[in-house]
């Protein structure tokens, strides 16, 4: 692959927890020097790239690395071995529980979390209200965010990334999330933004269906090993058949 069409490239990528299991004060005191030494490896000797206008899923059971793996790719977790380089593109990360800060109502997390991607408060002013008409949050958007139900917060989470629209998009599992009217409507939101042959998508999701319809190749994580990266159906049916046989 061509280096000026990469978007992503993760080189020998390593990420370790520090696991510390649960004692008392006491016993955590005369155990300190064994404890800094125990870690969890989450993510283990990951290559793989992506070139720009690609739509990469990722697949794997619960606690393989998934999130984790698009948390380093957002640089919210920094390597611990290896490397990723997103070569200066633009990087918003859709995900539960990320980005908002939970004190501030909708309007105003809407002005954070554009800045925090690097658009100037001009940029996103001129785009807030169909920000906020994509949302359809009604009169929550003026209320503390800590008030919003996950359906609510992944609304407007998408709502922001979709409309603001930046190089590179990673999507954690929010497709999922929400009523169906919003479901649909983000779906046929997200077709759009990925028709942009500039535009780059990492998505996460347990739904083959959706992985199907969306992506161009797979990457299949096991435990933080890297299985495979291929072809979508490829990839796809040897996960099935592998997640059939462990039942």
């Amino acid at each position: 692959m061509d280096e000026k069409d990469i978007a992503i490239k993760v080189d020998h990528l390593t990420i370790r927890y520090k696991s510390l299991k649960a004692f008392s004060i006491k016993q955590n005191f005369f155990r300190l020097h064994k404890n800094k030494r125990e870690t969890f490896e989450a993510l283990r000797d990951i290559s793989f790239e992506v070139k720009e206008g690609e739509i990469l899923g990722i697949i794997g059971k619960n606690g393989s690395g998934k999130s984790t793996l698009l948390r380093a790719l957002a640089n919210i977790f920094s390597p611990d071995e290896g490397t990723i380089d997103t070569f200066g593109h633009s990087v918003s990360l859709l995900s539960i529980g990320v980005g908002f800060q939970k004190q501030l109502s909708g309007r105003e997390n809407i002005i954070l979390s554009g800045m925090l991607l690097g658009f100037s408060e001009e940029e996103i002013r001129a785009k807030m209200n169909r920000i906020i008409k994509f949302a359809d949050l009604g009169k929550f958007i003026d209320m503390p965010v800590s008030t919003y139900s996950s359906g609510m917060y992944s609304k407007l989470a998408f709502s922001i990334t979709a409309i603001l629209e930046t190089d590179i998009i990673l999507i954690d599992e929010v497709l999922s999330v929400g009523d169906r009217r919003f479901k649909k409507k983000s779906y046929r939101k997200m077709k759009e933004l990925i028709s942009d042959d500039k535009r780059t998508v990492v998505i996460v999701s347990h739904s083959i269906q959706a992985l199907r319809d969306l992506c161009q190749r797979v990457l299949w994580i096991d435990d933080g090993n890297m299985i495979k990266i291929g072809k979508t159906d490829e990839v796809l049916d040897e996960y099935e058949a592998y997640m059939d046989a462990e039942e």
